[in-house]
């Protein structure tokens, strides 16, 4: 199977008074860029959190929203410093007699200057917390996974039936080619006959005239390597992983041969296969790069 790298989870676990709410959501990227969002005391569990989350995904950028409920309530105290708040009056009341200010000192005011109070948050229980938080990032995990499958298998299946309306056209191409030789030919004898008239034209220059127009024209090469290509990324959809790289650069293989192909046709309908071709190609660019 294929994954899509869009997809949101969210997971929910409740112990006692603590209650871990996690969710994540990602957009596509080219590398996996993992953003972590949670309170500042749960900090020491962030490269666990990183090496938990790489199981499950490679690549996309990915937001992790970390809540907890009580926990912060429960685990912070305020401590109030007398002896900075006395410095500090001190020097405001000595203020006021250099410049001859009224001392408009209030309990409110000096309370905000810094450090007058600081919090103090209480020992956690490292193990406990992960152990809960843990669940909550599988329980997430999942959610996030299968949406990420089911977006996957939909890229899937538009993604093959792009593949098999480009086969079509690459047959077209292969099938007009030699047409166009022998329309190129039988119009070339017909302008030199009627330019010479009773005398008969040189066959052996006609068809050095046709084979310089024909080795101009070829696109053999070019039709080998697209349906190859066509075959190549079939294999890789339907084998599924992590292929999305791979995807990209065949792709970008696929867009160089429609591209020679345009640039050697003196033809209008392959012309028009080629144009067709590259719309196809540069839809199916833009749907594997939200794949992983």
């Amino acid at each position: 199977m294929i994954k899509s790298m869009t997809g949101f989870g969210r997971g929910e676990v409740c112990r006692g008074m603590q209650k871990f709410t996690v969710e994540m959501k990602a957009v596509n990227h080219r590398y996996l860029d993992l953003n972590i969002k949670m309170p500042r005391q749960f900090n020491f569990l962030e490269a666990r959190i990183r090496n938990l989350l790489k199981e499950d995904m490679q690549r996309g950028k990915v937001d992790l929203f970390i809540t907890c409920e009580n926990a912060q309530e429960e685990s912070a105290g305020i401590r109030y410093n007398r002896n900075v708040a006395a410095k500090y009056l001190d020097y405001l009341k000595q203020m006021a007699e250099d410049f001859g200010l009224e001392n408009d000192v209030r309990v409110s005011s000096l309370s905000r200057y810094p450090e007058v109070f600081t919090t103090q948050e209480a020992d956690v229980d490292e193990e406990e917390t992960w152990s809960m938080l843990r669940e909550a990032i599988t329980q997430a995990a999942e959610m996030f996974v299968e949406a990420r499958v089911r977006e996957g298998e939909h890229l899937q299946a538009d993604l093959l039936g792009k593949l098999e309306e480009m086969a079509s056209h690459v047959s077209f191409v292969e099938e007009r080619s030699p047409q166009i030789i022998a329309e190129y030919r039988k119009k070339l004898s017909e302008r030199v006959q009627e330019l010479l008239g009773d005398v008969k034209a040189d066959e052996t220059r006609l068809l050095t005239e046709v084979t310089i127009f024909a080795d101009k024209v070829c696109v053999d090469e070019e039709i080998v390597r697209l349906k190859s290509h066509i075959a190549a990324m079939k294999q890789e959809l339907i084998k599924g992983g992590n292929v999305g790289r791979k995807l990209d650069f065949l792709a970008q293989e696929m867009n160089r041969e429609a591209n020679t192909i345009l640039s050697k046709s003196s033809d209008l309908e392959i012309s028009d296969r080629g144009i067709e071709l590259k719309t196809l190609i540069e839809k199916i660019r833009e749907q594997i790069q939200n794949i992983e």
